[in-house]
Formats: structure tokens, sequence, C-alpha cells
């Protein structure tokens, strides 16, 4: 099996039983088990008697419709309508609110907010928490009854401390600890796995993630975000009008957001794809890039996300040509829809 400088590598044991790498015993908890995963996650609070009506005018969501203990993705959009933050919110009380985001864009959400601000009489501040993943069908049985970590309910439940948020996304099912010291509550039968697990179940499922697919220059609707985070029936906010006009013609965008699988006869490490241009059809424009990769034992091949010209077939073959190096070599990929099982 594929040695991994600096860790345990899988193979047969004493008694002839294959051993799993890390990357497979930490893939398989994810999926069918329960695995946790260390998630860095930026969380502020928006609290005041302004709080619902400020966030109601920026935010993607029908946060006035959300229940105290209830749960949405949302967008924080740009007057343009491009992409400032994909947030999650939570709304604890009628007057008070948590949202989380990708670790790093803390900042990036509360300037913005603060922004439109004005006389709005809320206070923006910073939590000192942090955020345990756990992913897998065994969650459930691991933790008791969690409403929503088959998907079916978005109900925030409460550990002591932490704060339990279900999370379901293109197939991957479980809960997101977030709190003061979420590591806490994890649940001893959990298996702790690495970000090549964890790359491996977000790549595979087609998630996206700020700073890899979604940055200042995507609109929702190239990432398929719309459906998971924007309410048609609300009143208005800030960046609405590009996304209900392209809504209103279909969403026909450029681009989308496109898995690629890479041909198992080809030699590459998952790194070098990031970046890495897409060439299909015989044409020497390229028509996409990849903006993640991983080594996904779900479908035995390494694979990447990225963004594809609207013109490239799918399924069809497409060329991968990786940046760094000196005369990159290409390797041959298909593009495929998400997730990519």
């Amino acid at each position: 099996m594929r040695d991994a400088a600096g860790s345990a590598v899988g193979g047969r044991a004493a008694d002839g039983r294959s051993v799993p790498t890390p990357l497979e015993a930490g893939y398989e908890a994810l999926r069918r088990g329960t695995g946790a995963v260390h998630l860095d996650r930026d969380v502020l609070v928006v609290r005041g008697p302004d709080a619902l009506e400020y966030l109601q005018g920026q935010c993607s969501q029908d946060l006035a419709a959300l229940a105290p203990g209830g749960l949405v993705d949302a967008l924080l959009l740009a007057p343009d309508g491009k992409l400032v933050a994909l947030v999650r919110v939570q709304r604890l009380a009628d007057d008070e609110f948590v949202i989380d985001v990708a670790g790093g864009f803390g900042e990036t959400v509360r300037a913005r907010l603060q922004r439109f601000k004005l006389r709005s009489r809320l206070d923006l501040e910073p939590l000192d928490w942090s955020c345990v993943a756990l992913r897998g069908e065994g969650v459930a049985g691991a933790l008791g009854p969690v409403p929503g970590a088959d998907g079916a309910d978005r109900s925030v439940t409460e550990r002591g401390g932490t704060r339990v948020l279900p999370v379901a996304w293109n197939g991957t099912f479980g809960v997101d600890l977030l709190g003061p010291d979420p590591s806490g509550d994890v649940p001893g039968s959990a298996l702790w796995c690495g970000q090549e697990a964890w790359e491996a179940l977000r790549v595979e499922a087609g998630i996206p993630e700020m700073g890899h697919e979604l940055d200042e220059r995507t609109i929702a609707a190239e990432a398929f975000l719309l459906e998971r985070t924007v309410s048609f029936t609300k009143g208005c906010y800030t960046g609405q009008e590009l996304v209900a006009r392209l809504d209103a013609r279909g969403n026909r965008v450029a681009r989308r957001l496109g898995g690629v699988v890479i041909d198992p006869t080809c030699e590459v490490e998952p790194g070098a794809l990031v970046g890495a241009s897409l060439f299909a059809g015989g044409s020497d424009k390229p028509v996409g890039r990849c903006t993640s990769a991983a080594r996904c034992p779900g479908i035995d091949a390494v694979a990447a996300l990225g963004y594809l010209h609207r013109s490239v077939e799918v399924p069809g073959p497409v060329t991968v040509v990786p940046e760094a190096g000196d005369g990159p070599v290409p390797v041959m990929g298909q593009a495929r829809s998400l997730p990519l099982r």
C-alpha cells in the first residue's frame, strides 16, 4: 500500500490480515463509523435589539422564520452579488445569533457586517470557541439521539457548554461540536482522523470550502449553493439583485463546480493538482482550474474539485496540467458531476 512519510502505512499483519493506512481507517470512520476531526472555525456573536432586523437585511436566508435553536447556512454577499463568505447562523434568542465561518475568515465576516451597521443597536463580538466535526453512520448511536444527524432536521441541541450542530451535505452526515472546549464531548468510540481523510470525504462529496472553491470572485450559482443557502421568499438583502437576476434566467453561468477523477495509470500527488489548469476538446485554452485535491478511498482514485466551463462535456475526458515544477507533466482525467460517490 502507498507509503506516506512520517506516518504509519498499511500492509499486512503477522497473521495475514490487511492493515489499513491512516487515510483508509479515517475515511472509513468518517463514512461508516464515527470519525472526529478538529475543524478550524471562527465564531462571533451578534446581539442587540436590532440584531434580527439588521442580519435579515444582510444574509441570504430568512432569519425571521428561524426559531430559537434553529440553524441555517447562509451567504454574506457584496453589493455586486459576489461572495463575501459562506456562513452558518444559529438563533440563540430573539435578539441573539451566533455565526461561524471557516477559519481565517472571521475578521472578513466581522468587517462586512460592521460596514453597513450604521446606527443599528447591536454588538459584534468574537467568541473563543473551537469546533470538532463528527461524521459517519455511527454518530447518532455514539452520541445518543441527535436531531438532524441523519439530515432530517436542523435543530441545535446543547450539551453543557457545547452546541451540537447537525450537518448533512451530499451524502455526508453527522454533527459539529462548537463551543469553548468541544473535545471533551467527543465520544470515546470515535476515531480521531487526519486532514487527509477529511479532505478525501470533502472532495468526494463536492463540498466547497472558503479559500479553496469559494472566494470573492464566486457567484453562488456556480458552486450549487442556492438551494442550501438562499431564501427566494424573504425581503431584500445586500447582493440580492444578482442572485435574483440569474435565477430568473435559469442560473445559466459560465462555469460550474465539478469533479475531476484522475486516471489510475497516472502517478500524481494530490498537492500537485491544486491550481492545475484543465483542458478539453483539443483546445489550447484552459477550460477550468483545480481548487482542491485528495486521494479518495471511496472511488479508489486521486480526485480534485474545480470549476469547469459550461462547454465541457460531463462526464468527459480532460487533461490536467499542474502549475508546479519544471515542465509539468500533464495527467489524464475525467470530468464528473458532484458528488463523486
